[in-house]
């Protein structure tokens, strides 16, 4: 077999040409390429590693904010509501002052109102008695002739006011 001859005496330059060829590869690609690709990957997890890790900052500094904010905000509305408290209890106040002022004047104007009433009633009784006397006197003279006192008239007006 020719073929197998022929094979023989290439074989040992084909393994040279293979061994340099894979060596050239082994250097060229291997100790040149593939360590500036694996130093990219790692840089680049590196870089993903941090920004995993400041995101994680940024996350719990955000929760401590909302904490915060969650305080100064219950904080700010306690304060409000005592405010609004205070301000109801003074309003109240000012409104039961100026009520017992105005109940007070209201009080005056009646007792006021009810001595003129008095007064008024009082002085109508007076001439009530005046002219019911006055007219007793002027039957009795007119019925019997008899001219009856001031006096008198009035001391019988009066009895019958009393009695009714």
């Amino acid at each position: 077999m020719p073929q197998i001859a022929q094979i023989a005496d290439t074989y040992a330059s084909q393994i040279f040409w293979l061994l340099l060829t894979f060596g050239f590869v082994f250097f060229v690609i291997g100790l040149g390429m593939v360590p500036k690709v694996q130093g990219t990957a790692d840089a680049r997890d590196a870089k993903i590693s941090g920004d995993l890790d400041a995101a994680k900052a940024a996350f719990a500094r955000a929760d401590e904010a909302e904490a915060d904010y969650k305080v100064r905000d219950a904080a700010n509305r306690s304060a409000a509501q005592a405010v609004v408290a205070k301000a109801k209890a003074d309003a109240t106040k000012a409104s039961e002052t100026q009520l017992a002022a105005a109940d007070a004047e209201v009080a005056a104007k009646i007792a006021a109102a009810e001595a003129r009433i008095q007064a008024a009633s009082n002085a109508a009784l007076t001439q009530i008695e005046t002219v019911a006397a006055d007219a007793a006197r002027d039957m009795v003279a007119r019925i019997s002739g008899v001219e009856a006192s001031d006096e008198a008239a009035r001391n019988a007006v009066k009895a019958a006011l009393a009695h009714g």
